[in-house]
């Protein structure tokens, strides 16, 4: 990237406002409040939400905590068009007004298409998203406008070959999915900077799972720096990229935030040594015994049960790699929120005689249950 890039001069640390600290199932605005004067005290200014973070009251929190307590142009809030809510162009504009509304921000200093992969494209096309942010852009409602990316790299390289309007892309980057067949970090960033694009790393620390790894693993870090938190070292790799506006942290207590103002206040690139740790802890995760599923989908076809196997294998997988208990869960209520439970597993035995690995299948799904639910 030339200097002068977007966004250059802000902080390399942002406060991500979808994992805020909770009080009986609502958000503990007292403690968000000490966050942010502290992120702020310590010279960091950029903060993200969305309209669907927290059932909508991460917005709210943002107005509480932030906006009606510091002078607005001292920060910069970004919030996102959840599209997959759009039916019509004229849903967009009652969509952006309640953010306005929630936030009191007047404006957001960057503003995002939330969350495009391939399958929603069409859609933004047909209910004129693009020309949405645009014109909004023109009003100074936006300042900055973008988009949140999950998908192939191919989709990344189409949507900024067809959209150069866009002035930034919201990438997930992390040393673990660096190489990563499914996540592409680096091809996806690779392609952000070929076409210009200064990116906004999310899930740096991979939902937390970057600082919840097995003691063998992290031990590795430890050796390296024994004075290093285990997260600092995913923060660190993904602000050492060039091009970085800033990247998001989704802290939810005041123990995090320190530890994250700790390591990007007094922020240094990763160096030749540092880099060898980071890929030891990589080869260490690949070698995790995991459940060998292909995500083919022969067993839930064959499910009389309904359970979507391969989705459940997945939040497994993950938690015997990175041992995160609370997101492998929180990933299990999510893809099982419409039924189709492991426990619901009848043991028939359909799917072992339709899985290509010859996965033991009805077994797992009772040791699942046993640690998901």
């Amino acid at each position: 990237m030339k200097s002068g890039y977007l966004g250059q001069e802000i902080p390399k640390l942002g406060f991500g406002l979808m994992r805020l600290p909770m009080a009986g199932g609502e958000i503990d605005i007292d403690q968000t409040k000490r966050m942010v004067d502290r992120f702020i005290e310590r010279g960091f200014t950029y903060f993200d939400t969305a309209y669907p973070y927290i059932g909508g009251k991460s917005e709210v929190a943002a107005g509480e905590a932030l906006v009606k307590r510091y002078p607005r142009a001292s920060f910069q809030l970004a919030s996102k068009m959840p599209v997959w809510m759009v039916k019509e162009y004229d849903d967009m504009p009652k969509l952006f007004q309640t953010q306005l509304d929630r936030t009191g921000a007047g404006y957001f200093d960057f503003y995002l298409l939330h969350a495009l992969g391939a399958d929603r494209l069409e859609s933004l096309e047909n209910t004129g998203a693009w020309d949405f942010i645009r014109r909004y852009k023109e009003q100074g409602l936006i300042r900055h406008m973008g988009f949140s990316f999950h998908d192939e790299v191919s989709v990344l390289d189409r949507i900024l070959t067809d959209h150069p309007e866009a002035e930034f892309v919201q990438l997930q980057l992390n040393y673990a999915d660096w190489e990563n067949d499914k996540i592409q970090s680096r091809l996806c960033y690779e392609t952000a900077m070929k076409h210009g694009k200064p990116v906004i790393v999310m899930e740096p620390v991979k939902g937390g799972s970057l600082a919840a790894m097995g003691p063998d693993i992290q031990a590795t870090l430890r050796r390296a720096d024994p004075d290093a938190s285990t997260a600092s070292w995913a923060l660190r790799f993904a602000a050492s990229l060039d091009g970085i506006i800033t990247v998001l942290s989704g802290m939810s207590s005041i123990g995090q935030m320190e530890d994250n103002l700790e390591t990007m206040s007094g922020f240094r690139p990763l160096s030749t040594s540092e880099r060898e740790a980071l890929a030891q802890v990589v080869e260490a995760l690949q070698k995790v015994e995991t459940v060998p599923c292909t995500a083919c989908r022969y067993c839930v076809e064959s499910c009389p049960s309904k359970i979507n196997i391969p989705a459940i294998f997945e939040g497994y997988n993950d938690y015997k790699v990175y041992q995160n208990l609370e997101s492998s869960k929180g990933h299990y209520r999510w893809v099982t929120s419409n039924g189709g439970k492991a426990s619901a597993c009848i043991e028939c035995g359909a799917c072992e005689e339709h899985c290509p690995q010859h996965i033991e299948i009805p077994k797992l799904m009772k040791e699942i249950a046993g640690v998901l639910e």
